[in-house]
């Protein structure tokens, strides 16, 4: 008994954690005009060697941008792009292309 009331408290708290960071769409389709150069309007890139961002998770994102920003991932394109990004901007961001079908 005691068991499963903490398996949904952790997984509560989880998913409050997950939607408590979700960022706002709408702010990241307005930041994302910098990003299209590369990785296209809908978040579908033009070109093979960019990554298409429309349909990658939230979380995915988010991770990957911290770290550029951190310099843990490195990448001589990507880092420019980060360095001026807030915390609520890479949130927004990430909420924008998860919103965005692959298709």
């Amino acid at each position: 008994m005691m068991k499963s009331i903490l398996l949904g408290l952790v997984a509560g708290a989880a998913l409050f954690a997950a939607t408590a960071n979700a960022g706002d769409v709408a702010a990241g389709k307005a930041k994302s005009a910098v990003c299209a150069a590369c990785h296209g309007s809908a978040g579908i890139s033009p070109t093979p060697i960019w990554p298409n961002l429309a349909g990658q998770k939230e979380q995915y994102l988010v991770a990957q941008l911290k770290a550029f920003k951190e310099g843990t991932r490195q990448n001589a394109q990507m880092a420019p792009m980060v360095t001026n990004l807030s915390d609520e901007d890479i949130s927004n961001l990430a909420a924008y292309y998860a919103s965005l079908s692959c298709q």
